[in-house]
């Protein structure tokens, strides 16, 4: 920079020669930020859950389900072990925990752009010069050492262009945040349904093993009615065919068994210890049996999944901030103070003092529409990120108020099934006995037989719909985050 134009400045700053006050006060400007006002907009959903036959009265004054621990809900100590196991060692979370690192480190560079960057600077110099032409003619060596401290291309963000790149950075952070809450809570309710259906189809196979077993029985006592010639024919191959069915159902749930625990290792992160793993029956894992449902839908607003939509939507907003101040002038400063001599000995003696002030100031004149388009871009990627907030909620809505319906119809199927189980067991019982007496047909005994296995089979399955049920309402309102007691 050409003195005069330094002391003109410095003029101007109403101080002589020292350019630091002036650009202290430079950088304090707080710049203006143009980016739209967040209002947070209206639910797209209801106000109150539905309503109907098949949806149960909420408890009055019940308690925030989010504000309940998973280790409150889950009642089964190895069912809580196992969850425990899967915070540690799942990859899907730790990928998600990770990322938050990530989106962090972003956010402070964001951060940092808001400062100048400040380096210091030592070189020297040596440059000959010749005297002449002439090849005898002599010549001098000019030196020049310098010790200077500075910045260069600083930015005055006078129209808030970096402020808003850092807001949109930090809401980006914490959507992440959100995110991996919501995996955390995912994940809870995944370990917890697989552990269950582990445990139904453990049930289920100990059920098809004795089917077997009975049906085998009944097998050999027609083979040797049918060598006897008391049965016929057909009395033995529809005998046969019982068999093979339970047989049948044996293999399959045998693989289902196999695949839950392949299921729950991935989940887990590591082996399962057998310890851990449930028995062969659907019990209630849960030890709570009415979930509050009467809460407002605008509960859904505290789902992490739905707060890390609004954190991405409120940074769409200050992404637009930083598209409009493209518009406008940028203003940089370099700034450079320190001391300079031709030798080392007098670098740091009086007189050797020097800085260098350059401001710059950069107004878009012709971009060929580059700014509008990317401001476009900007309020467009806000009306995506809208539409997707949207329906996050309208997401979010429905899967409650499938769960709610759930809750409402369960528990009157299931007392209709054990009622149809007890019914079925009774005709088995009655029909086996008219059999032995030679009353009813095999055919009687085999339908009976099918009744009360089939009966059974629904019961385990309806029960399993229960306890699932009551995971999936935990976790669709929200509660799975917090461990509890």
């Amino acid at each position: 920079m050409p003195p005069t134009l330094s002391h003109s400045v410095a003029r101007l700053s109403g101080y002589k020669a020292q350019p630091w006050p002036l650009l202290l006060a430079l950088t304090a400007l707080n710049g203006c930020s143009l980016a739209p006002k967040y209002t947070p907009p209206q639910l797209p959903v209801p106000a109150e859950w539905p309503q109907g036959a098949a949806y149960e009265t909420s408890t009055p004054g019940a308690a925030t389900v989010s504000q309940i621990g998973w280790r409150e809900f889950y009642r089964d100590e190895r069912l809580r072990t196992v969850v425990d196991q899967s915070l540690t060692n799942n990859r899907d979370l730790r990928i998600a925990t990770l990322n938050i690192e990530r989106a962090r480190a972003v956010y402070r560079i964001r951060r940092a752009d808001q400062f100048p960057t400040i380096e210091a600077l030592a070189s020297g110099t040596a440059q000959r010069i010749p005297g002449s032409i002439s090849p005898t003619g002599g010549g001098s060596t000019v030196r020049d050492y310098r010790v200077e401290v500075g910045f260069a291309s600083y930015e005055l963000d006078l129209f808030g262009r970096v402020r808003n790149l850092k807001d949109q950075a930090l809401q980006e952070y914490l959507a992440v945040v959100e995110t991996q809450r919501s995996a955390h809570i995912s994940l809870v309710a995944e370990v917890a349904a697989v552990w269950v259906t582990l445990a139904t189809d453990r049930a289920l196979l100990m059920l098809a093993q004795n089917t077997l077993e009975s049906r085998s029985r009944s097998f050999d006592l027609t083979q040797r009615s049918y060598e006897l010639g008391v049965a016929s024919a057909l009395d033995l191959e529809r005998a046969r065919s019982s068999v093979e069915t339970a047989r049948d159902d044996v293999a399959a749930s045998t693989r289902f068994v196999a695949q839950d625990l392949n299921a729950l290792h991935l989940l887990v992160g590591a082996p399962v210890s057998e310890m851990l793993l449930p028995d062969a029956s659907v019990d209630p894992v849960t030890a709570l049996t009415d979930l509050p449902a009467g809460v407002p839908s605008s509960v859904l607003l505290q789902r992490p999944d739905i707060l890390a939509a609004e954190r991405r939507l409120i940074g769409a907003h200050a992404s637009i901030g930083a598209a409009r101040a493209a518009f406008f002038p940028s203003i940089g400063l370099t700034a450079v103070g320190g001391t300079a001599s031709d030798s080392l000995s007098g670098l740091f003696g009086g007189g050797s003092g020097t800085w260098t002030l350059l401001p710059q100031i950069v107004q878009p004149i012709f971009t060929a529409g580059r700014n509008r388009a990317r401001l476009r871009i900007a309020e467009t990627d806000r009306e995506i990120i809208l539409a997707d907030y949207e329906k996050g909620i309208q997401i979010a809505f429905r899967e409650v108020a499938d769960a709610l319906a759930g809750r409402g119809t369960i528990d009157g199927q299931l007392a209709s099934q054990h009622a149809l189980v007890a019914a079925t067991q009774r005709t088995y019982d009655l029909t086996e006995a008219r059999y032995r007496a030679g009353i009813d047909s095999s055919l009687s005994l085999l339908d009976a037989q099918r009744e009360l296995y089939a009966s059974q089979q629904t019961l385990i399955v309806t029960q399993l719909a229960r306890e699932t049920n009551l995971v999936t309402l935990y976790k669709v309102l929200g509660g799975g985050w917090k461990a509890g007691p």
